[in-house]
């Protein structure tokens, strides 16, 4: 496991932090952290399958981790089986980058933590992400990115409704269907159908981020 100063070097230099555990449920410590991290500069992606499309704290939950995205920081915010899982399915990606993986107290997890160490990939637990950041004074600068949703439309047309939300705004959980979400990094990255359809449909002289804005109006 890393050593003090050698955590503070490496979280210096990562922009995104996935807490994996954090829904919409305000008495669990996932909740809270992504508002107490996202506060110090770093982008947070929450991920919780349940409450995929809500916000926390302006940022929007993902239901997965999903192919294609850069991983530079995975916290766990789970039961150690359900850690375990996680950490099952991200070693088998063969990531040729892979992410740091953070356990909060709690979810620790032994089997997953040896089988990360013998990979050669950089773990840490027994310690809470956000004291560390507090204890070390951390912060780096925010980039501000906006984020896009698409759902089923509720009137049951069979359609599916795209829409665009600045950096920090807030929203509810949808009432219909979401079938992807995510902010412009990951409209660029992921893998998934739709933004690979989205980056289809950038026209000449037009950068993503506009394509995906027009195609909101």
């Amino acid at each position: 496991m890393l050593d003090e100063e050698s955590l503070v070097s490496a979280i210096s230099d990562i922009n995104s932090v996935h807490i994996i555990g954090a829904g919409l449920n305000k008495e669990r410590t996932a909740h809270t952290a992504v508002g107490e991290i996202s506060q110090r500069g770093w982008r947070v992606v929450p991920v919780h399958p349940r409450d995929a499309g809500a916000t926390v704290s302006g940022s929007p939950i993902r239901s997965e981790l999903e192919d294609g995205i850069e991983l530079e920081l995975v916290v766990l915010f789970l039961a150690p089986e359900r850690a375990q899982k996680v950490v099952k399915k991200l070693l088998l990606k063969n990531l040729h980058h892979p992410p740091l993986i953070w356990y909060q107290p709690g979810a620790e997890d032994e089997t997953s933590i040896n089988w990360l160490e013998e990979a050669g990939w950089k773990v840490v637990y027994n310690d809470c992400i956000v004291r560390f950041l507090e204890r070390n004074n951390m912060v780096i600068s925010k980039i501000p990115l906006p984020w896009f949703r698409q759902v089923i439309d509720s009137d049951e047309s069979g359609c599916s409704i795209w829409t665009v939300h600045e950096f920090g705004e807030s929203s509810d959980l949808p009432v219909s269907k979401v079938e992807w979400v995510g902010d412009l990094l990951e409209l660029e990255q992921s893998n998934h159908i739709i933004p690979k359809y989205i980056r289809g449909l950038v026209n000449e002289n037009e950068d993503l981020e506009n394509c995906a804005r027009r195609l909101a109006n």
